[in-house]
């Protein structure tokens, strides 16, 4: 099959989106798929994979060093049936942490039929009912693909049994519940429909896609033509390329078209190149004919969810549905001591550019004005959806202070709401005790508890918690468990706002002095509490420098040097013992602090702050506030 043609008849096309939890496997699985497909050359597709931990799609950096997906890829196979038709089958590697949501909402609408892919152990997640929940309300018929069936503790029979409960839960339609299950190992490349059966390879998978996933529906060719904007890539030659599902009509070369915008403004284009998706690549051809995904160069500028249409008889579609944001913070200029010392961009014109920037591609965020000129309030779907921006920022040489997230209340029937979240917990049995005792202070309810694993040895933990619960919660959770929790949350619903939640147990340690840290000062406070920082550390007056073991901050001199006379006695000069310092991921920082405190985000630096600086300023706005 010649794809630079576009000949492949609409009936042997397929259009399949893979959704899944996050590390159930979809990037691996698409690789073995593309591997399987039999269009690239021996050792091609392993040169693409060089340097990312062997998966092709994880392109980006965040993504090769966190191992999830973050952004949504195409790309397409082709599969030869066993009565000889040949297929093209256009994939669709969606993320699976709820934070990414809108990476799935916006290109659900390109796809016809769902991978619905889930753990043979872990079995459906929150964000396995968040991905499922999504595609049914396109239309998409699932088919189940149990994999890692190679794990020692693996429970595929009961993970499917599961996935029919969470159907019926989610009021799938009758016909959805009839689904194919395929059983698969992602990792080792084979897929079989009988778990009896070893498989070789993915061949049964591909059959099943072929004979259950419907060909898209398209009306005649002489239909207007309709396309709706779902992805955006950029190129340094020619600029923005338009990806998307032709729903009617046919797009071809250098025609003339009408694009029309979010609030209905149009504005009339010529298309200068059509691709269609090949494997990784993407093939010039003449036209693509409705169905078919494709990509436009040449419509300049163009954002997501434009329509394009036919100038003679404009058909606009209405704008991709996103769930609102859940979750807000305050961006700011970085006002610190340090500022300007290892960024480039530092002015709230900079950091206003970035961000409207971001919101071209990121359809899920929202960017409005803060308090002052210098500041932004931008709100996301989650902490991980925020930390994602910020530290790509961070990593184009931006400097700025960001604030505590706080989270979004809604009126819903005239009553404040506030966000409740389906929170799971695996953790070991003898864990559950500290587990439970943690969440009942946060107002959570536990809702189902099973037990798991080869003789009972993990117990599987549902509850429903408020979101502003889970502020700071991750790491008390694995300082309760020693680290063996596994954690994931996902948005349930709103519900009018409940009692208070506790805040931080704990004060900090301030810095009340500009300078480098020694450890002769850090291990006279050993006994204040637990440090975030190191000796030899450049600190400034103000510096949040670790966290005090009582409530209320505590203000420390950390810069402190020995004095030095020729006066001596025994045990003087014996060396410091200064403990390892806690390590602070962004998003860890970001759960950290109280409304008075600030994340400081820089190239090369991760800091804590108080607002502000000077100790005197502090206790006169903590004045301020007792009396008012």
């Amino acid at each position: 099959m010649n794809l630079a043609d576009a000949s492949t008849p609409n009936n042997q096309l397929r259009n399949v989106a893979i959704v899944a939890h996050v590390d159930h496997g979809k990037t691996t699985l698409v690789d073995q798929l593309l591997y399987q497909s039999g269009q690239f050359r021996a050792g091609e597709l392993d040169k693409l994979a060089g340097g990312q931990h062997g998966l092709i799609l994880d392109s980006n950096d965040l993504e090769r060093e966190r191992g999830i997906t973050i952004f949504s890829k195409n790309c397409a196979v082709r599969y030869r049936s066993d009565e000889g038709v040949d297929f093209h089958i256009n994939l669709i590697d969606t993320p699976g942490h709820a934070d990414f949501g809108g990476e799935v909402e916006r290109v659900l609408g390109m796809a016809s039929g769902t991978l619905l892919l889930v753990d043979a152990f872990e079995g459906p997640m929150p964000q396995t009912r968040f991905v499922l929940q999504k595609s049914l309300q396109y239309g998409l018929r699932p088919i189940v693909v149990v994999n890692k069936v190679d794990r020692e503790d693996a429970r595929p029979s009961e993970v499917v049994d599961e996935v029919f409960d969470l159907l019926v839960e989610l009021d799938a339609p009758d016909a959805f519940l009839d689904f194919p299950v395929v059983y698969a190992s992602a990792k080792e490349g084979w897929a079989t429909l009988d778990l009896d059966t070893s498989g070789k390879s993915l061949q049964p998978l591909f059959e099943v896609i072929a004979q259950n996933v419907p060909a898209p529906e398209t009306g005649l060719p002489d239909e207007p033509l309709q396309m709706q904007v779902t992805t955006l890539d950029y190129s340094d030659y020619v600029g923005r390329i338009a990806i998307g599902r032709v729903l009617a009509g046919t797009v071809s070369r250098c025609d003339q078209v009408l694009v029309i915008d979010r609030s209905g403004n149009a504005s009339a284009r010529q298309i200068g190149q059509v691709l269609a998706f090949d494997g990784l690549a993407r093939v010039e051809v003449e036209k693509i004919t409705g169905g078919n995904l494709c990509a436009l160069v040449g419509l300049e500028p163009i954002e997501i969810g434009d329509t394009i249409t036919d100038p003679s008889r404009p058909q606009p579609l209405p704008p991709v549905a996103i769930d609102e944001p859940t979750l807000h913070m305050t961006f700011r200029v970085n006002d610190g001591p340090t500022a300007g010392r290892e960024g480039k961009h530092l002015t709230s014109r900079q950091l206003g550019d970035r961000l409207q920037k971001e919101l071209r591609s990121n359809v899920a965020l929202r960017v409005s004005a803060g308090p002052t000129q210098e500041q932004f309030r931008v709100s996301g779907r989650g902490l991980m959806h925020l930390g994602i921006l910020i530290e790509n920022m961070r990593r184009e040489d931006f400097e700025l202070c960001v604030g505590k997230p706080d989270v979004i209340y809604r009126d819903v029937a005239g009553k404040r709401c506030e966000p409740i979240e389906q929170l799971v917990v695996d953790c070991p049995e003898s864990c559950q005790s500290s587990v439970m005792a943690l969440l009942g202070n946060r107002r959570a309810t536990a809702t189902k508890i099973s037990h798991r694993g080869a003789g009972g040895g993990f117990v599987h933990m549902e509850f429903r918690i408020p979101s502003r619960s889970l502020m700071g919660l991750r790491n008390r959770m694995l300082n309760a468990t020693q680290g063996q929790a596994i954690i994931h949350h996902t948005l349930l619903e709103y519900q009018p706002i409940g009692g208070a939640v506790p805040r931080r147990a704990t004060g900090v340690l301030v810095a009340s002095e500009s300078g480098m840290a020694t450890a002769y000062a850090i291990d006279a406070l050993y006994d204040r509490g637990e440090f975030f920082i190191r000796p030899g550390d450049q600190i400034y007056e103000g510096q949040v420098v670790g966290e005090h073991c009582r409530s209320g901050d505590l203000v420390v001199n950390v810069v402190r040097g020995k004095k030095l006379t020729n006066i001596r006695a025994a045990g003087k000069d014996d060396n410091s013992q200064v403990r390892p310092a806690r390590e602070m991921s962004l998003e860890g920082c970001l759960e950290y602090i109280e409304g008075d405190e600030l994340v400081e985000v820089t190239p090369r630096s991760i800091r804590l702050r108080k607002i502000l600086l000077a100790e005197s300023d502090r206790r006169r706005e903590n004045r301020r506030q007792a009396k008012g």
